[in-house]
């Protein structure tokens, strides 16, 4: 009677033939390429890798960034769009509508109101980013060193947390700006500062305490690995993301509290162009001269929704509960 064939590739049990095939076996299985979750060489993506897969295919990443990208540029480069002076004015077209040339008409001081809008986004898009990165950095560099060693430093920040989150940040920005007499953004990114570290500080803290609970930190604490490097190598690529997420959404917070200040008298002051200080004088004559509020305010609500829609996006693709 013949003897059964084994399959083409089957590895025998013993002797050299079973490595030569386990050989042939591993060369075909990389001649076919990466499976559907794979990447290069079949290495598994990583969460950067499939966040940036699904930012790319999501339409409200791409919108919101298309608008902020042309915001960044009109701040850089404003005029680019406005040829004219945001600080030149001309009482005797105080208040006047749309005008060829002057497309969203003139202030109560006789400026162009197209140009203040195109200026102001400068002033907008400087307080927000330095604002977050401040926040994010301090608000990281605390919270993540008190949730990785805890204890007696962990319960000061904690109370330290619940003193600035019991103070009104209008309130607080009543109070602490209005002894200050710098018409620069400084003051006004301080304050930012001052009273958003301890969002910042909370998630990074939980994010830390998480991470350093994985078996690859208790692994490299095992090994020998400094503090430094278990923080720096191992817990804070993993532990970033919500920070991001939170912080990304905070900048478009940050705008909006910068008008509001600038509204209310305490924040920016003239000569810088801002549309809260443009909102403010424009307030007066809304009934005569609705043009003057429309247009500032309406470019910091689109400015404020793009940061905030950017923001959902960027956490939709970071959080795997959220992506299929």
């Amino acid at each position: 009677m013949p003897e059964p064939q084994e399959p083409e590739g089957a590895i025998a049990g013993t002797g050299m033939g079973g490595a030569m095939d386990l050989a042939v076996s591993e060369a075909n299985t990389l001649e076919k390429g990466p499976g559907p979750a794979g990447g290069p060489q079949g290495k598994p993506r990583s969460l950067w890798s499939d966040a940036w897969r699904d930012l790319r295919r999501n339409p409200v990443f791409i919108i919101s960034g298309l608008v902020i990208l042309f915001l960044v540029v009109i701040s850089l480069w404003p005029s680019l769009i406005a040829s004219g002076n945001p600080l030149k004015c001309n009482l005797a077209k105080a208040q006047e509508g749309s005008q060829p040339g002057h497309p969203f008409g003139f202030d109560g001081q006789g400026c162009d109101v197209y140009t203040r809008t195109v200026y102001g986004a400068r002033t907008s898009v400087t307080v927000g980013v330095c604002a977050t990165l401040g926040v994010a950095i301090l608000g990281s560099v605390l919270g993540g060193l008190a949730g990785f060693f805890g204890g007696f430093w962990d319960s000061i920040l904690s109370r330290i947390t619940d003193v600035f989150f019991a103070i009104p940040v209008v309130l607080g920005g009543l109070v602490l700006l209005s002894v200050v007499t710098s018409n620069t953004v400084w003051p006004v990114i301080g304050f930012m500062v001052l009273l958003g570290w301890p969002q910042i500080s909370r998630i990074a803290r939980g994010s830390v305490i998480t991470a350093k609970q994985n078996d690859y930190v208790q692994a490299a604490k095992a090994l020998g690995a400094s503090h430094s490097r278990q923080l720096l190598r191992h817990i804070a690529p993993n532990a970033v993301a919500p920070v991001i997420v939170v912080a990304t959404i905070a900048l478009g917070t940050y705008i909006a509290l910068e008008a509001t200040l600038s509204y209310l008298g305490v924040g920016l002051k003239p000569p810088t162009v801002s549309w809260g200080i443009d909102i403010s004088a424009a307030s007066a004559y809304i009934r005569q001269a609705p043009h003057m509020l429309l247009w500032p305010a309406g470019a910091l609500a689109v400015t404020v929704l793009a940061f905030i829609m950017l923001g959902d996006a960027v956490r939709d693709a970071l959080d795997p509960k959220l992506r299929s």
